[in-house]
């Protein structure tokens, strides 16, 4: 009993760490990154002992810089609710990542431990669970704050990641009748059959349209360019209007935490997850014969490796996208998530149903 609960602790703590050490990477990466796209040198200033090592002391000195500023808090706030936002977005954008899995399965002693966080028959509906529910938390921060253009900043805040959250529902239910469940560990383990021989049956092979929707709506629900119109700081007034110091970074983390969530269901529901092309448990079988035994271990860190090289990679694509495009009107991105997305995700689902009765059931 003792030892059950460790290795699920050790899973819960690993998926947690790399979440959060991600997560908090990503104001790095997202300087960095704009200043190369803008041919800068980017954050380079702060320095331990001399070392400034590429900025990556940055992260670290914002974390400072928002722990020591002055809490502020308007008068009229409601005292309870004004603390508990930024908490809720966090909290729930970190949990939402508990049921991606990021490998196969580990045997270690006769123990066969699964390489996720929480295993649930119905994972996809656990993520979608907690992403909605951090509307709450920007609604309760406009509300809670008693600035009128701050709850207006609420409210278009969850507007918008209400629509994008529709189209997000409606655009992997491709995915899921291919898969023939809601379990996410599933999914992946579908996306290893061949087609052809050959071909990984990725999802954005199989749904192709799915993965453009999924991941415009995914980028929408972030709130980051070019759907920020909750927050758009330099022009719009946001719903952390009234927030300072730690409470205004703990909203700022729960967006690239969201990215990283989002990220990692891209992964494992378009890419293949822990999936490596040709890798099988035993080690790599190639199609036009011949094989590669590997240990068990070395496996599993390539599964390991490969969902977090694609997770890594979709983030840098979301983060192209962001220095890339410029910020829709509110109205447009309201009538590309319910005119544009959600009808291209419906007539996707009768597609794929079509396409299951003419060639065959769920894989």
């Amino acid at each position: 009993m003792i030892g059950d609960l460790s290795i699920a602790f050790g899973r819960v703590a690993f998926v947690m760490l790399f979440v959060l050490n991600l997560g908090g990477l990503l104001t790095w990466v997202e300087r960095k990154q704009s200043a190369i796209m803008q041919d800068r040198i980017g954050a380079n200033r702060a320095s331990i002992l001399g070392f400034r090592l590429l900025g990556l002391f940055h992260p670290l000195a914002d974390a400072i810089k928002m722990l020591t500023k002055e809490d502020f808090r308007p008068a009229r706030a409601d005292r309870f609710l004004f603390g508990l936002a930024p908490f809720v977005s966090v909290f729930c954008a970190l949990v939402a990542f508990a049921s991606i899995p990021f490998g196969d399965v580990l045997r270690v002693a006769g123990r066969e431990i699964p390489l996720q966080a929480v295993t649930l028959n119905v994972g996809i509906l656990y993520v979608f669970a907690m992403l909605s529910l951090g509307v709450y938390g920007v609604m309760m921060a406009g509300w809670s704050s008693a600035n009128n253009f701050a709850l207006l900043g609420g409210q278009r805040a969850a507007a918008l990641m209400i629509s994008a959250e529709v189209a997000i529902g409606a655009s992997i239910m491709g995915i899921v009748m291919i898969g023939g469940s809601l379990n996410m560990q599933d999914i992946v383990r579908v996306q290893g059959h061949l087609f052809w021989g050959w071909l990984p049956a990725w999802g954005i092979v199989t749904q192709p349209l799915a993965f453009i929707l999924f991941l415009t709506a995914g980028i929408a629900a972030t709130k980051r360019i070019p759907f920020d119109t909750p927050e758009g700081e330099s022009e719009i007034i946001g719903y952390f209007i009234e927030y300072s110091g730690m409470k205004f970074g703990m909203f700022a983390m729960a967006d690239f935490l969201e990215t990283v969530v989002i990220a990692g269901m891209t992964t494992s529901l378009f890419l293949g997850g822990w999936q490596v092309p040709y890798l099988v448990a035993e080690g790599f079988r190639f199609p036009w014969g011949g094989a590669v035994a590997l240990p068990h271990l070395l496996v599993v860190l390539l599964q390991v490796g490969a969902f977090v090289s694609k997770v890594c990679a979709t983030i840098f694509f979301m983060m192209l996208v962001r220095w890339t495009l410029p910020r829709f009107r509110y109205d447009q991105a309201m009538r590309l998530g319910w005119l544009g997305l959600f009808p291209l995700s419906v007539l996707n689902i009768v597609l794929t149903g079509i396409g299951l009765l003419l060639w065959g059931g769920p894989a």
